[in-house]
């Protein structure tokens, strides 16, 4: 038996053309996955000389990593081999990528430049790591699962600490620590999604039960429940995020 696989490169991936394909480039659901954390490291910082959160400065780095991030990182892997398949063109997708992650940087040093200067060291680390990762440099040595992790999981907690408290501590790391992992998590579930929407191109075979019975193999088998996980994750951390706002407002 011979099933046709999915066509869409994401579960979330629209229709291709138009306006479709710039909705697609977010990834809106991971986007505000990792936006997520950002909020969770800025809940759990104690607000300084107080114990409220600064949440003109929490909400500066969400606006900071939802451009350096939710666009720029976006655009720049778009370039990179056209993993989700859209019509954008190059010359727009540069221009994204330039002028989010400029934004994305201006806001950093404004941040350090108002508030904590140390904040300053932080912005070259998260241009390096948006344009080594999702450009693929040095031979794609960061990019890699680990690094995934890191990236998009443990900075994005410490930075939402470090914009709320102006330094950081260790609880800043322990749920840096547990953003890797989850951000791991998520990296091992979708990679074999991955590999079935982009690059597979036919499913073969069917799976034979102890009584019998056979059922075809095809892309529900496949991939069905790690995207089903992946759905299951995002919202779990995207509702984390809520009640930790409710429980410090």
């Amino acid at each position: 038996m011979i099933v046709q696989p999915v066509t869409r490169p994401a579960w979330y991936a629209l229709a291709r053309g138009g306006w479709r394909d710039y909705v697609t480039l977010l990834h809106p659901p991971y986007t505000a996955w990792h936006l997520a954390y950002v909020v969770i490291g800025g809940c759990l910082a104690p607000g300084v000389a107080s114990d409220h959160v600064a949440w003109d400065r929490l909400a500066a780095a969400v606006v900071a990593f939802a451009l350096a991030v939710g666009v720029g990182a976006h655009a720049l892997d778009e370039l990179t081999g056209r993993p989700l398949r859209t019509a954008i063109p190059d010359r727009v997708l540069i221009a994204l990528a330039g002028a989010s992650i400029a934004g994305a940087i201006g806001i950093g040093v404004v941040g350090a430049v108002v508030f904590e200067p140390w904040l300053v060291l932080l912005v070259p680390v998260g241009v390096f790591l948006v344009v080594a990762y999702n450009l693929e440099l040095a031979a794609g040595r960061f990019h890699t699962d680990l690094w995934f992790g890191l990236a998009w999981g443990g900075f994005p907690v410490l930075n939402g600490y470090a914009a709320v408290a102006g330094e950081i501590r260790w609880p800043a790391v322990s749920a840096a620590g547990f953003a890797v992992l989850l951000s791991l998590a998520q990296r091992t579930l979708s990679n074999q999604v991955r590999h079935v929407r982009r690059r597979v191109v036919a499913v073969r075979g069917e799976l034979e039960l102890a009584d019998g019975r056979t059922e075809p193999l095809d892309e529900g088998r496949i991939i069905g429940s790690a995207e089903a996980a992946l759905r299951l994750l995002t919202f779990a951390t995207l509702l984390l995020a809520v009640a930790l706002v409710t429980y410090r407002i």
